[in-house]
Order: C-alpha cells, then sequence, then structure tokens
C-alpha cells in the first residue's frame, strides 16, 4: 500500500488539474516529496485533508451515482469491536460502521483509495485498487 500518490493521481482523487497542486504547493497549502528522480509525491494523509477541508464546498451532481462510490478514506475511527470508515468520492460523503476485524485485516487507514458499495441501507468497503 502506497504512503503516497503521484502528482497526477493525487490530482483526479481531488478533482483537480496537477497545475493546481503545483500552486497550492508553492503556496504552502500542499506538503510533497520528492522521488529520487524528481517526481513530485503527494503523502496520502495531504490529500485526505484537502478532501476533509473541501467536503462542504462541492454540490452534489443532479443525478447520483447508482451503487458503487469510488473515492479516498479520509477517517477511520476504531473501538473495540466496530470501526466508522468516512469515504469522500467527489461531492459524497460516506459513513460506514463495519467491524473493527475487516479495517485491520484491509489495513483501512486515512489517504487509502477505496469503494463504498450500498445496497439498500448497508454499506459495504472493499479496497479499490
Amino acid at each position: 500500500m502506497a504512503d503516497a500518490y503521484r502528482i497526477g493521481e493525487a490530482a483526479g482523487l481531488l478533482g483537480v488539474r496537477v497545475e493546481t497542486l503545483r500552486r497550492w504547493e508553492e503556496e504552502g497549502k500542499l506538503a510533497t516529496t520528492r522521488t529520487s528522480g524528481g517526481q513530485r509525491l503527494v503523502p496520502t494523509a495531504e490529500v485526505a485533508r484537502l478532501l476533509r477541508e473541501r467536503r462542504g464546498r462541492s454540490k452534489a451532481p443532479a443525478a447520483s451515482v447508482r451503487n458503487r462510490f469510488s473515492g479516498v478514506v479520509t477517517e477511520v475511527k476504531r473501538d473495540r469491536l466496530t470501526a466508522t470508515v468516512e469515504i469522500v468520492a467527489g461531492p459524497h460523503r460516506i459513513l460506514a460502521l463495519v467491524t473493527r476485524e475487516a479495517v485491520d485485516e484491509m489495513g483501512l487507514k486515512a489517504g487509502l483509495r477505496a469503494a463504498a458499495t450500498v445496497k439498500a441501507t448497508n454499506v459495504m468497503v472493499e479496497l479499490d485498487e
């Protein structure tokens, strides 16, 4: 599992252009690292932070996606038996209540790509690779 996204991947997940991320980096709004070859990498935690900050700014489209919401995990909270997983998928925020065991087995953490599959009132979380 990656701890960082290439800048193009991060831009796609955030719904902005690569140029926007470069500008945010110059303005100090985004922390990046570089590979030995000089490619910019955006830490998964930075992607999650930006998605959380931008969550309320987007408006939902008139027609919603039907059953599968691909996005990024922005927060995982665990207790003894259960866990909550928050996924931001475009303008949608999905909060799933799952077992802690499932979260631990999948290695879910903020910044990872994941998909929420919705059926009736149940939300299932799977890694989106």
